[in-house]
Parts: structure tokens; sequence; C-alpha cells
């Protein structure tokens, strides 16, 4: 079955004047425009194609890929607003509506926001809503507290940086554990630290315990090794330093340069750590 607002595998099934039809395995077929079609595409090909309603309301096939896919979230820039809605340039032809219904606040043309991209089963077009919390789950949680995580940055708060985890629940990344510089709508790799009883989620964006000095004591050796194998850092600098300086806690810091004491990599002196 073709699934709307996602990448679809079909296979070219014939060519026409105004493009060729893409198939699936129950025979459903949908067109992809000349405009999209390269030389080496053949028959019985198979394509990667996001299918979506062009602006007359006809399944279409195309090979761009968009900024957001359905079931969703993303940051998208408003390019007009009229009466009937916000349209978002979702990075294809036709724009993202996004109803007056769906929007939190009035959505201004040039602003960029936070939304869902969703399937209405009534009209079965793909719209926006920026009233993401009806979109989040937070009864089931199927996560693991240390397993790694997609996170997509969105909102600072007094705490730490609300993010969106895995594209289906709320998260927290909080300013303790906040070692590098995130923009809103920034997407990156995180890890569980633990699971709330209100089904939100505390976040961090390095692994925890044991598991995260391993790549933390290899950036140190790196570090050492650009700097003629001295760094002004050590157990007792400044936490502020060291974060200025290598992105990374100071506690983290200590369990790294701890490890690379007891392989005998480094020697820790007064005035900071330096390569054997």
């Amino acid at each position: 079955m073709i699934a709307i607002g996602k990448f679809n595998t079909l296979r070219i099934e014939r060519f026409a004047p105004p493009g060729l039809y893409l198939e699936d395995e129950e025979g459903t077929e949908v067109l992809l425009p000349n405009r999209w079609i390269t030389e080496d595409m053949k028959i019985d090909d198979e394509l990667e194609v996001f299918i979506y309603r062009d602006s007359e309301d006809r399944m279409i096939a195309t090979t761009l890929r968009p900024h957001i896919l359905r079931d969703e979230f993303g940051y998208l820039q408003v390019k007009q607003v009229n009466q009937v809605g916000a349209f978002l340039d979702w990075g294809l032809e036709k724009d993202l509506l996004v109803p007056f219904k769906e929007q939190r606040a009035k959505m201004r043309e040039g602003g960029r926001y936070l939304v869902h991209l969703y399937l209405d089963v009534e009209s079965w077009r793909l719209s926006a809503s920026a009233k993401i919390q009806k979109y989040l789950e937070t009864e089931t949680i199927e996560l693991e507290v240390g397993e790694e995580v997609e996170v997509l940055i969105c909102e600072r708060t007094d705490l730490g940086v609300k993010v969106i985890v895995n594209h289906l629940y709320q998260g927290l990344l909080y300013n303790s554990e906040l070692f590098k510089e995130v923009r809103m709508g920034d997407k990156t790799i995180g890890y569980v630290k633990a699971i709330r009883d209100d089904g939100k989620i505390d976040v961090a964006l390095e692994k925890q315990g044991y598991k995260s000095v391993e790549p933390n004591a290899q950036k140190i050796l790196d570090l050492l090794t650009q700097n003629e194998g001295f760094l002004a850092l050590h157990d007792k600098s400044d936490p502020e330093k060291v974060k200025y300086q290598l992105g990374m806690s100071k506690k983290l810091f200590k369990k790294a340069i701890g490890s690379l004491y007891k392989e005998k990599k480094i020697v820790i002196e007064e005035e900071g750590i330096r390569l054997v």
C-alpha cells in the first residue's frame, strides 16, 4: 500500500507523456512527473520516492526530500499567510498548510515554528499542526535508560532545553548536561538518563557512566597530541574551564584522565596533564 507523506520503494511500470508511472505490489499506480525523471531510469527499476498530493489534489511522487516526514516534528519557515492559514516551506513545490485551528498563536510570514506533520484522515491531505502536545506520547514509554535516541532541540527554559525524543516523546536536556552549543531545530543524538512518572524523559548528550569514558579519553588524547603533549587542565581545574576547552563535564573529564592515568598513557602534574 502506498503511504502518503513517507518514502515508498516503487517499481517503474510504464512511461507516459506526463511522466512515468510507478506501481506498488498491489498494483496501485502513482505518477512521477517528467521533471524528476533521469536518463538512467528504465522499466522495472525500483525507485525510492516521496508521496504527497499536488495542487490539483492528485497523489504524486517526487525524488525530492522534504524537510519533514509524516508523523515527524520539525522547525519550518512560513512563506505566506492568507485567509486559509499559514503556508510553510518544507522543501517541495506545494507549500505545507497549517490551518488556523492548528496554530497555537497567529503565525507570521518569515517566522520559524515547531510543527507536526499529520495526514488528515477525512481529506487524505497532509497538513501541519503547531499544537504539538496532542501528538506526544506520555502513557507508554518504550525506551530504556541509557538507550541512544534522536533528539530535536525545541525550546529553552530555566532548567535547560526542551527536546522531542524519537519524534514521539517530550524530554528535557538540563543545563548541567549541556556541554556544546545547540540551536532550536537542531537534530542530534542523545541518551536517556531517566524516565519520569509524568511520561517525560531526561536526556543527556553524553553516554552516562563508565561507557562515556572511552570516547572522552580518546578526545583528550587527540587534544594532547595536537598541543605538543600537554594540556593545562587537571582534576582540580575549574569546571567551566574544562567545559569551555573540552566540551565535557568536570565529572567525565576526571573519569577520562583517571582511566588514561591507570593505562599509563598520561601523567598528572601540578599544572596539567602530559602524554607519557
